[in-house]
């Protein structure tokens, strides 16, 4: 598709010369005025930078444990664990997949992968046996730096069934035959493995590696190098790999920053997961621009988080909608000090009028913000500000366009831009477009076109005052709970269930979570079965919010004349039998 042919509509939005005819641009009313240009370092620079400019100033810190870094400290940690990778045969460009629940290793893994040049592969810690196979072999990756166990998953006995040559193989020299290209595996606890290190050895190899031949590596890494691959849900099977860059995540972060009003005084309480964006780009990278200390959780706990903020004095929170409303519905609520707090993050899904009112008022979170995005757009490309008075405002809308980033409302039968207020596909183009899929050259050129835009599978619009609003979705997607779900994965999964001839799975609206799954279930002939039967099928298989809340045994799904399945038939049907989920 030519640029002649997207833009070839009479300018749909005004011609005001503040306002290209394609996109909400920054506004002089704004307080940073007209967007800056992109800034070209590393991730290893920035935290270079900030240990520079706030030695002694929190980094990190966790409550729970008593956990507490400055500045300066984390970098020293970061530098002693880079030249370790180093030392143990890790190269520029290979990939760390990372599978850990939030804590200080994780923080430190991935700006020490990033002052060597390699790319850290975060895995969602929710990810079973079958997620954990799929990962490893799309991804190719050469390490693995994994936690024993997470509540009744022993990580480590996962890898010893798939990587049976751990028992025979000296430690960093696996030649492993499902997984070819990887190389070593780390336990991140404290028991050594036959055939894996431990974190605790990985640091002992530190030595060997010399400062001239760590600088000399650090100087080889470039701003446009790829130094994150997030596995994002699809649409046709297993999440791909995102890849970002540094001008990615760390351009991105300054501006999500900058519509908090993000400085190095905040204190940032981040209870959501690292292994998603949300945590690791708006929550590490956020307060590494900014010198802004991190108050971190392993996990969300609604009184370890009130007891946090109070304790730690935090001034902005993290969070979906439903631990806002887990936080404010809390017997103990009334008995915390809120008073530090003034802005954070609420994303993930939609949230209700009266509980962003509460969250202003009974929280003091007058300055809160709602971004949007997904993983391939770095992750944000339109936020709600700080400064925004209406609350309807920050319920209703996805916010403004964030500086340097074009937003188009693209209507996907023609290509053509949507007219002002109508409905089409929200797409964008800037310094924050992933590099594309690791390995999926034809499914990146699907997601970003000829003229660069990326498109979100989302569908939305643009009112007269530049704010986008969310209004559905293309892609066959689920959100629970701020947690996305490929569709197509799990059906794709189900499938391999002997007793099931065909499956289908939607998203089934609902209250507290947004959405759950449900799957429309065609038995193969002859075959009974009960829906418990399908749960423990799923269960320690596939992440457990992936496992469908809601199932039904049909004899036929509802077809076009072409025979193409009607998915939004299944919705609605979905939201007629579960009407209260």
């Amino acid at each position: 598709m030519s640029m002649e042919k997207v833009f070839k509509l009479t300018d749909p939005y005004g011609s005001a010369p503040a306002r290209p005819p394609f996109t909400q641009s920054v506004s002089t009313a704004e307080p940073w005025g007209r967007a800056s240009a992109v800034e070209d370092v590393t991730l290893g620079e920035l935290l270079d930078r900030t240990v520079k400019a706030y030695p002694q100033q929190d980094a990190m810190v966790f409550p729970e444990t008593g956990y507490r870094r400055t500045w300066l400290q984390l970098g020293g940690d970061v530098e002693l664990l880079a030249r370790a990778l180093m030392a143990i045969g890790i190269q520029k460009g290979e990939k760390i997949a990372l599978l850990s629940t939030n804590e200080p290793d994780w923080v430190v893994m991935m700006f020490a992968a990033a002052k060597i040049g390699a790319v850290l592969l975060p895995l969602n810690i929710n990810f079973r046996e079958y997620e954990f196979e799929q990962a490893l072999t799309q991804s190719e990756a050469e390490t693995v730096f994994v936690m024993e166990r997470y509540r009744d998953t022993d990580f480590l006995a996962i890898a010893a069934k798939y990587i049976p040559e751990l028992a025979t193989s000296p430690k960093g020299q696996l030649k492993s035959k499902l997984f070819p290209k990887l190389r070593r595996i780390v336990s991140l606890g404290t028991h050594a493995r036959r055939g894996m290190y431990t974190i605790a050895e990985v640091r002992r190899h530190a030595a060997a590696t010399t400062w001239a031949e760590y600088g000399r590596r650090q100087s080889e890494c470039k701003p446009t190098d790829v130094v994150n691959m997030q596995y994002t849900s699809g649409t046709t099977g297993f999440p791909k790999g995102a890849m970002l860059t540094h001008r990615n995540i760390i351009n991105d972060s300054h501006w999500i920053g900058a519509c908090m009003s993000i400085t190095h005084a905040d204190r940032m309480c981040i209870p959501v997961p690292l292994f998603h964006c949300f945590g690791c780009v708006l929550g590490i990278v956020v307060a590494t621009v900014f010198g802004a200390a991190m108050v971190m959780l392993r996990k969300f706990d609604p009184v370890e988080v009130m007891s946090a903020i109070e304790k730690e004095r935090c001034t902005s929170l993290y969070g979906v909608p439903t631990m806002y409303i887990s936080i404010l519905d809390h017997p103990l609520f009334p008995k915390f000090d809120f008073s530090s707090i003034r802005t954070g993050v609420m994303s993930g899904a939609p949230c209700p009028l009266v509980r962003m009112e509460q969250t202003i008022e009974k929280m003091g979170m007058k300055e809160i913000c709602v971004p949007y995005g997904l993983t391939e757009a770095g992750p944000v490309m339109t936020m709600t500000r700080g400064w925004e008075k209406s609350v309807q405002k920050r319920c209703d809308t996805v916010g403004l366009a964030l500086p340097g980033i074009e937003v188009a409302v693209i209507d996907p039968a023609t290509g053509d831009l949507a007219p002002l207020g109508a409905v089409g596909e929200l797409c964008c183009r800037g310094y924050n477009t992933m590099q594309g899929y690791y390995a999926m050259p034809d499914d990146t050129a699907a997601t970003i076109d000829e003229n660069g835009f990326l498109h979100s599978g989302d569908l939305g619009r643009m009112d007269a005052d530049g704010y986008f609003y969310f209004t559905g979705r293309l892609k066959d997607i689920i959100i629970r709970g701020g947690e996305n779900i490929s569709a197509a994965e799990v059906e794709q999964f189900l499938a391999g269930m002997p007793e099931i001839a065909d499956v289908k799975v939607v998203g089934v609206p609902s209250k507290k979570y947004g959405e759950q799954p449900g799957a429309f279930i065609i038995l193969r002939e002859g075959c009974e079965i009960a829906e418990a039967e399908v749960a423990d099928f799923c269960r320690n298989r596939i992440a457990w919010f992936k496992i469908p809340k809601y199932i039904k045994f049909v004899k036929e799904f509802p077809l076009t004349a072409s025979g193409k399945v009607q998915k939004y038939r299944l919705r609605e049907l979905a939201h007629s039998l579960w009407p209260d989920a």
